[in-house]
Order: structure tokens, then sequence, then C-alpha cells
């Protein structure tokens, strides 16, 4: 897609519009994904950042094993990240991470489910699989969570993110295609459930070349025109700074908005061509609509009771890009045409991300819409066209569910003040500032 064509000009693949669901809690997606796999008669094919080893991991993978066990014809293939399976969880002792499970779920059910590993870069830090959407038969379960407690509400706390079931042929076709095609023939994409796993800098080539062909990854179909009663839906990968189509459809999306545009973001940390694109909105008289957590509903947030860990300042570091935001366009947040709602609720976390637009688009995606998903990770979406606004409705109940948890914020003052923080917190941040080093810590957050 080049960068001033329009969005009408994209390739769609016509769906009913009967068969799109949005699906309203963490709880409904783990129900909906556990009976889609249960029913599965020919394939299932999992893309997740990962599958974690504690009681909601656990409870996919051997329902995956069953499914298998039932129908033995049935191809099952999950695709995680590479380095996130083979560590443990920041902050916490060093483990062999989740990759243990999965060997020892194989040794105890035998082969038939294989879990790959994709090394998008050789250091974790520099990009990271970050592809979403599980194909089942011909359904396609779209949404920005991995799989693991808080994600599926096991225990109580969720983390709260979008969900979305399409049932189509023609879009499972085309997202499994992609997938064996891109990820599952490369060499640097090597089993996690086997006993002998290389080390990363052993396939350092095979990763060199995998990111090569990644730079050049599309989805491939045959579009056709949007009927009555249909909406269409463009598949589109992301990866690097150069030739983006998702990032370019991000800009275009904001660009082409009219009257209303709606943006989650879990980290706030906007890439200057979206602070530049909401800027002209806002200029020309379009309502800008915001929504993200509040820092105490960040993943990383350590309560000043508990003892402080560098990544704590995370949250921290999000709502000082907040406050220097919300300073900038003070006007526009008075005059009502830019409107941030931070969302709370209890101890839960907020994982919100994509965008809406004139009921006319939306965008399923599990980018973060930050410097770290715009240049690092391997990411893709779900671009929806309604022209004839038959998906309003869901999108109205989805907004309205979300916004139930959240307070309009009135503008950069509203903010807790820096010298409220906790003094670690304090300390940290005036360190990297001293160095310079705030920025550099932004590009990668």
């Amino acid at each position: 897609m080049r960068s001033r064509r329009t969005l009408d000009d994209l390739p769609a693949i016509p769906v009913a519009a009967e068969n799109f669901e949005t699906l309203g809690s963490p709880e409904a997606f783990r129900q909906t994904l556990l009976a889609l796999i249960a029913g599965a008669r020919q394939r299932i094919l999992l893309a997740t950042l990962y599958l974690q080893d504690d009681d909601g991991g656990r409870e996919i993978l051997e329902a995956l094993y069953a499914a298998k066990a039932a129908r033995p014809e049935l191809v099952v293939t999950v695709f995680v990240d590479w380095h996130r399976a083979q560590r443990g969880l920041i902050g916490k002792a060093k483990s062999s991470g989740n990759a243990a499970m999965y060997r020892a779920m194989a040794e105890r059910f035998g082969p038939g489910v294989s879990i790959h590993g994709v090394p998008v870069q050789r250091r974790e830090v520099m990009g990271v699989m970050h592809l979403k959407g599980f194909i089942i038969d011909n359904a396609v379960l779209y949404s920005g969570a991995s799989l693991n407690d808080v994600y599926l509400q096991r225990h109580q706390r969720y983390r709260l993110d979008r969900y979305h079931l399409i049932r189509s042929r023609a879009l499972a076709d085309c997202l499994a295609v992609a997938l064996d095609r891109a990820l599952g023939q490369s060499p640097a994409v090597r089993p996690l459930n086997v006993p002998n796993i290389p080390k990363t800098e052993n396939i350092r080539s095979d990763i060199i070349a995998l990111r090569h062909e990644l730079a050049r990854a599309r989805y491939r179909f045959a579009g056709d025109r949007i009927r009555q009663g249909e909406i269409g839906v463009t598949p589109l990968f992301g990866f690097g700074v150069r030739d983006n189509e998702l990032n370019r459809a991000i800009v275009e999306l904001i660009r082409q908005a009219r009257e209303g545009l709606v943006l989650f973001t879990p980290y706030f940390n906007l890439p200057g061509l979206v602070q530049r694109a909401l800027d002209a909105r806002l200029r020309d008289g379009c309502h800008v609509l915001i929504v993200l957590g509040d820092k105490i509903a960040n993943d990383f947030y350590i309560p000043p009771e508990e003892p402080f860990k560098a990544i704590g300042a995370v949250p921290y570091l999000y709502e000082g890009n907040l406050r220097r935001f919300c300073k900038a366009r003070q006007r526009f947040i008075d005059a009502g045409g830019l409107e941030m709602r931070l969302w709370r609720h209890e101890d839960n976390t907020f994982h919100l991300k994509g965008l809406l637009v004139d009921d006319r688009y939306a965008l399923l995606t599990g980018n973060n819409i930050n410097p770290r998903a715009w240049r690092l990770d391997l990411e893709n979406g779900l671009l929806i066209h309604d022209p004839n606004r038959l998906l309003a409705g869901h999108h109205r109940a989805e907004l309205e569910s979300i916004l139930a948890h959240t307070q309009r914020l009135a503008g950069h003052e509203a903010l807790e003040p820096f010298e409220a923080y906790p003094e670690p917190v304090q300390r940290l941040i005036k360190r990297l500032a001293r160095v310079r080093a705030d920025r550099l810590v932004n590009q990668v957050l």
C-alpha cells in the first residue's frame, strides 16, 4: 500500500456481517477458544507471543493434546516468540521458561502438537514475534491477548484486551498459508517441545535470513467487491521501518477520519507519525478519543509498598509521555475535540489496542502503536471495511463496555505530579534523563 493510497483501494476478503462477532470479556474469550479447540476437525494454528506455564496456559495446551487425541488427522501448530519461551518472568528467578512445560507435555502426551519458537532477532530487546490470531478450521479468533492466567481470567484478576471472532474460510486460509510460508518453512523457526533446542548463536545466519523474508512477507489473497450484507477484511503484515504496510494503514486510518476516531493503546508512547496525524485531525475538527490504561492498570506497575525493581518505573515513564502529550494539546482537551480516557478497574490490567474510524473502518491488531511495534516487532492486523456501517452496533457496545471503567482526563495537571512518585522511581527517571537515555528507553519500551 503506497502512502497516499486510500483504504478503499486495498483488496479485501468479503465476509458476511453476521459472521463477525465481538466477545465482551476475557472469560468469553477463554470459553470460545476452548470450544473451538474441542470442536476442531482439520486444523488448529495459534500465533501468540507466549503460551505460559501456569494454569491458563496448561489448560489450553492440554485442550490441544485432547483435540489431537480425539482426531489424529488434526494439524495442531503453535507459534510463539523464541526468546520469550526460554526465559522466566521479568523480575523473577532465572528459569528455562515455558519451553520446559512444552517438553514435559510432549513427554507426557506424545507427539502431535507442534510448538515452534520464532526468533525475530538474536535478542529479545531488539524485537519479538508479536503476530496474533488463532485459526481453527474456518474460524479466526483474533485478539492481542497472549495465553496465561491473567489474559484468560483464570483466577479472578484479568488483563483486558479486545476479542473478535470471524467465520470465513477465505480469511482462515489466507492467514494459515501466510503463517506456513513466513514462519513454518524457515530454518530459523525451531520446535521448542523437543529435548535438544539449539542455542540462539548457533542459528544466527538462519535468523538473518528469516528477517529478510519477513521484510517481504505479505498476506496473499484474491480480493473481491463488498456486497450488500458484507464487510471486507484486509489482513496486514507489519515488520521494520521500511515498506511496513500495517504502519501505513494505521497512519492512513487516522488521516481519513472525518467525524470521529477512537484509538486504543496500552503503553502511551505514540510514534511521531501517529502524533502528527492526530494533530492534523484535531485541527480539522475531528473528534479524537484516546483510551489508555491508568499507570496502576499497567502490567509493570509495582505498588509502593512492595520492593522496587527497575521495571516498575515503566508505567511512570508512560505517564510522563502522557503528561507531555496532554500539555501540548490542552486547548483541544478544553474545547472537547480531544478526549483522553484512563481505564482502571480494581487491580486488573489493560492491554487494548486498535482503531475505530467513522463507523466505516476498524483495525484489530496486536500492535501497541508505539515505537517498538513500529520498528522492531513482527506485527499483524485485520483492517475491517464497513461501508454500510453494519458493525456500528458491535463497535458501540464494545466501546461502551470499555468506557464503563474509565475516567475522563481533564488535562496534564490532573495527573499525579512527578514529585509525588515513589523515591526510587524519581531517582531512576532523573538518572535516565541526566544521561539522555530516556529517549532511547522509549524506543524499546
